[in-house]
């Protein structure tokens, strides 16, 4: 079925009437309806405008599409056609600047997922609620997909609707290789939005628009950027699988972490970098060695953890020995890529864009690697980054 084949979208709103407000677009699953996902917006901020848009096929494909149906080509060409309708749709109300916010339940978690990998860029974060990403039907979920886009993920430990296999899959790749900002709430019960799932998807809302507000667009996290000299301006890939990172906050490393000897010396590396000094960081837990700069660092406000303490980086205590830093975004979505890294779960909804966990060294190639991104962390925070001919590092 072709997208022109569609008709005009049947759309119900709610929230603000200025066409210029940030908009919150709720995607509703098989069995509902657009008015009454659009219930859900008495719980959730006010300010930004709200809507919900019908499923344009009952069965087989658009918001309906369930990824626990086996996928063919006539799926595949279904839920294609349909997000292109919806991008249609979308460009008309929601012109290039306009932030948009996608919640998807269910089956509409898998289209909300379908267009945000297909156009990471497009959209200024999305809820994945209750639902699966629409793996191998044709939508790219590569590693670093979404760098530099929030999520907010929420998920039953009970529900039967869609098969625990591809929750798994889902929860995996959006905490990891997608390389979000991952906010990610379990709730005991099935296959139903909670109270407390749409107070905290609330509060992540509101948060993540006041980002935006205060920090204004961000360079795009794809794009040419350059590691420190130390790293010969590129990054190796690292070997192995990533270790256990948890989920809630505070983020920390609980597999495969580096000896103690490895964090010494890492740390004392560091703290001999210009301009630094080392104490408590002003962010993280206690022991946390914060790299603080002096007043004298001229890097942008994206380049700190911490701006008024002048904090870019922070290595954790002994038993976790992974870091904090800010990077560019394009290097972000390199060291995630690559398997050095992973977002922390509100950079950018609260906390610089740019903050990632590195994994902490497990050998001495591996403290030269980790000891050059910090470098790289330092170079933007002092305004000292370099950068490929024509490449703007600002974050």
């Amino acid at each position: 079925m072709s997208a022109t084949l569609l008709g005009d979208p049947v759309v119900a709103t709610t929230g603000s009437t200025d066409p210029g407000a940030p908009l919150v677009v709720l995607l509703h699953g098989r069995g509902s309806h657009e008015r009454e996902i659009l219930s859900l917006a008495s719980r959730l901020p006010a300010g930004p405008a709200y809507a919900a848009v019908r499923a344009p096929i009952a069965e087989g494909g658009g918001f309906a599409w369930f990824a626990n149906r086996g996928i063919g080509r006539p799926v595949t060409e279904s839920l294609a056609a349909t997000t292109d309708w919806f991008r249609a749709w979308l460009d008309r109300v929601a012109p290039t600047g306009r932030p948009v916010v996608l919640v998807g339940f269910s089956g509409g978690a898998a289209f909300a997922g379908a267009l945000l990998l297909s156009e990471p860029s497009r959209f200024a974060g999305a809820g994945i609620l209750y639902g699966t990403l629409p793996f191998d039907a044709g939508i790219p979920a590569e590693p670093a997909q979404l760098a530099g886009t929030p999520v907010f993920v929420a998920q039953g430990e009970q529900d039967s609707v869609i098969p625990r296999e591809l929750l798994d899959r889902t929860w995996s790749y959006l905490l990891g290789d997608s390389g979000a900002p991952a906010y990610a709430r379990r709730d005991p019960g099935g296959h139903g939005v909670t109270v407390p799932t749409l107070a905290e998807l609330g509060g992540w809302i509101q948060e993540r628009l006041a980002f935006l507000n205060r920090r204004g667009p961000l360079s795009p996290a794809h794009g040419a950027a350059a590691w420190a000299e130390v790293l010969d301006g590129h990054l190796p890939v690292r070997s192995g699988v990533r270790p256990t990172v948890s989920w809630t906050i505070p983020q920390e490393q609980l597999s495969d972490t580096a000896p103690p000897e490895l964090q010494e010396r890492l740390l004392a590396r560091l703290a001999a970098l210009p301009g630094v000094t080392v104490r408590q960081s002003a962010i993280s837990v206690p022991g946390a060695h914060g790299l603080m700069l002096g007043p004298t660092a001229s890097g942008p406000l994206n380049a700190f953890l911490v701006p008024p303490a002048g904090e870019f980086a922070h290595q954790h205590p002994g038993h976790d020995g992974s870091l904090h830093v800010t990077l560019p975004l394009p290097l972000v979505a390199d060291a995630i890529a690559k398997g050095w890294a992973q977002a922390h779960p509100l950079a950018g909804v609260r906390l610089t864009p740019g903050m990632v966990l590195i994994y902490g060294p497990r050998s001495e190639t591996e403290l030269e690697t980790v000891a050059g991104i910090v470098a790289t962390a330092h170079a933007y925070a002092t305004g000292t980054a370099s950068s490929p001919k024509g490449a703007q590092l600002s974050g």
